[in-house]
């Protein structure tokens, strides 16, 4: 029995009491033991009785397939984590009349990270509506997921990373017309890394100018919010599940499923905080004309240097931060000193686009 048949993952390791022989892909911790792998089956039979857990933590094996109740065995003691293969989700409740709004959720897979010079090869949409009220998703979700020839060489580690090939690619073209029909109406377009999905969308078809943008990487605090990181695969990993990564579809149904979870520390889901910001400004500010000696404590802060424009620069979230933002620059970077600050105003319509805002100067 492996753990393709079982179809869920380990994060925590089984314990060695009686160590079989050598079976593939499950190892154990303990440093003063060599680390033979164990059988799963032997592994369990191993494990300290039920009436050692949390009466109800343990699950009701009625109904359960077999491969399930094993999981849900592990997964009642305190030791054990499970990992269950994500599942993509293509109904929900319907909205019983709630108010709602319009979401895209949106993945590419690209020739390189240039918007300038490389090109699209797969394109995967999500349409769904979301309750105002409750930030959960309602009624079926749509789905476009198509491949186009980039008229480039793909370059061999694109190739590894996205096992998309030349010849899977070979004469294809993305149905502009499904497109346009999925984008008609909606509210919202979200990704993960906004900024680099929104040039190559707006390169390849205009109409995604005219779209409000949010970045669930960068406009939601994850790590403030009870997650260990804002990488898709590892917020995955945290909320118990593994899918097949880097491919536009299955990295949009995981960001759907992330979004739609209850966050932690929030009474709110990841889709209820995004929908909030869509009319909120956020800011781009420069930290122009910063001391030298203040490089490190810039790049400390999250600032990023241009070397285009040799300039420290950050995006802040809302006029509320913009204010702290220049508050500390003033006592921290310019001490107290007297200047005049470069920044860029950004709706969401132009928000992680390549094109600029309206240009604003502060006077510390």
């Amino acid at each position: 029995m492996n753990n393709e048949q079982l179809d869920f993952a380990f994060v925590a390791e089984l314990p060695i009491a009686a160590v079989p022989p050598k079976k593939k892909g499950i190892r154990s911790k303990a440093s003063s033991v060599k680390k033979t792998p164990v059988d799963l089956a032997c592994a369990v039979a191993t494990l300290p009785p039920l009436t050692a857990y949390a009466a109800d933590s343990i699950p009701d094996p009625q109904g359960l397939d077999p491969s399930e109740a094993m999981a849900a065995t592990l997964e009642a003691h305190p030791d054990y984590r499970i990992q269950r293969r994500l599942k993509p989700r293509l109904q929900w409740e319907d909205s019983k009349g709630q108010a709602v709004c319009r979401v895209v959720i949106l993945d590419t897979e690209t020739t390189g990270l240039d918007a300038t010079k490389d090109k699209i090869m797969e394109l995967a949409i999500l349409r769904v509506d979301v309750d105002r009220a409750t930030g959960m998703p309602v009624g079926v979700v749509q789905v476009y997921d198509g491949l186009e020839d980039p008229g480039i060489p793909i370059p061999k580690e694109i190739q590894e990373i996205t096992g998309i090939t030349p010849e899977m690619v070979h004469g294809q073209r993305l149905d502009e017309a499904r497109i346009m029909a999925l984008l008609e109406g909606v509210d919202l377009v979200i990704a993960h890394n906004a900024g680099f999905d929104r040039p190559f969308c707006e390169n390849r078809m205009a109409r995604f100018q005219d779209l409000a943008w949010a970045c669930s990487w960068a406009d939601i605090p994850w790590k403030e919010l009870g997650r260990a990181s804002a990488k898709l695969e590892s917020l995955a990993a945290q909320m118990g599940w593994f899918y097949d990564a880097h491919r536009a579809e299955m990295d949009c149904h995981a960001l759907l499923a992330i979004l739609a979870a209850p966050l932690p520390r929030a009474a709110h889901t990841g889709l209820a905080r995004l929908l909030a910001g869509v009319d909120t400004a956020s800011y781009r500010l420069q930290a122009t004309n910063a001391p030298f000696e203040a490089k490190d404590l810039l790049k400390t802060r999250g600032y990023r240097w241009s070397a285009e424009h040799k300039v420290w620069h950050t995006r802040v979230g809302d006029e509320a931060a913009l204010q702290a933002e220049l508050a500390w620059l003033k006592a921290q970077v310019y001490k107290q000193r007297s200047v005049e600050l470069t920044g860029e105003k950004m709706q969401s319509k132009v928000r992680y686009s390549a094109r600029p805002g309206d240009m604003v100067q502060h006077r510390l």
